[in-house]
C-alpha cells in the first residue's frame, strides 16, 4: 500500500509562494556600464552580483564600495540567467526594481518650468531606455507610463539607457489618463506628439516658455490611444522637410525634449 502524500503546511506553502514570487520581483541587470552605476547607485537593492575576472577588475572600485562579494565566472560558462543573446560584458547584477516614490512627489513643479514625458504604450525596451537617456541629458522631471503595455525595468532597457536608469525616475502608473489629468491639476500642459497636428513643436515650445510641459508620445505605428490624445490639451508636430519623413520614438523625444527645454 503506497502512502498517502501528505499536504505541505500553509506556512510552508506560503513560504514557497513568497520565494517565487521575490524572483519574479528581481531584475538582472548587465553591462559594464549598467552594473557599474547600480553598483554606485545607494538606492539600489542589490541580490547578486557575477563577474568575470577581467570585468571585476575593470569595476574594482565600484565593488569595493558596494561592499558586495562577487561571484567570479568564466566568460565561456557564465551563469547569470540572461538571454544568450544579451551582450553582458562578463557583468550582470541581480537587483530590486527601484521605486522612485510617487507622481504628486516626484513631478510637483516646485521653482523652474519642468518637463515630464509620459509614454503612451511605448513597449521596446531599447526605445525607452533611450528616452530615458535623452530625459536625463535634457533635465525632465520624470518619464511616466502605464504599468500594462509599457517596457517594465528589465537588462535590456537598462544597458540602453547607458546607467540613466539610476537617476532618471521612470514611473509607471495605473493609468496614464489619469496621470495625465494629475499633471494638468498641477499646472502642466500637455501636448501631445502627432505628425497630423498643425501646430509645430517650435511654435507651442516658444508659447509655453516658463510653464511646466508634459510631452506625451504614443507608439510607433498606432500613435496615441484615444483616450490619451483626447486626454492632451493639444497636439503638435516636428515638422519634416520631406512629406513622409518621421522620427524612431526615442529620435522625437530626444528633439521634443531639447525644443522643449531650451531657454528654460
Amino acid at each position: 500500500m503506497t502512502q498517502e502524500k501528505r499536504r505541505k503546511p500553509d506556512w510552508v506553502i506560503d513560504k514557497e509562494k513568497g520565494r517565487r514570487r521575490a524572483a519574479r520581483e528581481t531584475v538582472w541587470l548587465f553591462g559594464l556600464h549598467a552594473v557599474r552605476d547600480a553598483l554606485a547607485n545607494p538606492a539600489r537593492a542589490r541580490l547578486r552580483l557575477v563577474v568575470t575576472r577581467n570585468a571585476a577588475d575593470k569595476l574594482a572600485a565600484e565593488i569595493a564600495a558596494s561592499g558586495m562579494a562577487p561571484e567570479i565566472a568564466d566568460a565561456r560558462k557564465f551563469p547569470a540567467p540572461l538571454d544568450p543573446q544579451s551582450v553582458h560584458q562578463g557583468a550582470a547584477l541581480e537587483v530590486r526594481p527601484l521605486d522612485w516614490g510617487g507622481l504628486t512627489e516626484r513631478c510637483a513643479p516646485g521653482d523652474g518650468a519642468p518637463v515630464v514625458v509620459c509614454l503612451d504604450r511605448v513597449s521596446d525596451p531599447h526605445n525607452v531606455g533611450a528616452i530615458l537617456r535623452s530625459a536625463e541629458v535634457f533635465g525632465a522631471r520624470a518619464v511616466i507610463a502605464p504599468h500594462r503595455h509599457s517596457a517594465p525595468e528589465t537588462g535590456a532597457l537598462a544597458k540602453t539607457a547607458s546607467g540613466a536608469l539610476e537617476r532618471q525616475p521612470y514611473l509607471r502608473v495605473p493609468n496614464l489618463a489619469r496621470a495625465m489629468g494629475r499633471l494638468r491639476e498641477m499646472g502642466y500642459t500637455l501636448l501631445g506628439l502627432d505628425g497630423a497636428a498643425t501646430e509645430t513643436l517650435d511654435a507651442a515650445a516658444g508659447r509655453l516658455t516658463g510653464q511646466p510641459v508634459a510631452l506625451v508620445m504614443g507608439a510607433e505605428g498606432p500613435g496615441l490611444r484615444q483616450l490619451t490624445r483626447d486626454s492632451c490639451d493639444g497636439l503638435i508636430r516636428i515638422p519634416a522637410a520631406g512629406a513622409f519623413g518621421s522620427l524612431n520614438v526615442s529620435n522625437a523625444a530626444a528633439v521634443a525634449l531639447y525644443a522643449a527645454t531650451r531657454g528654460r
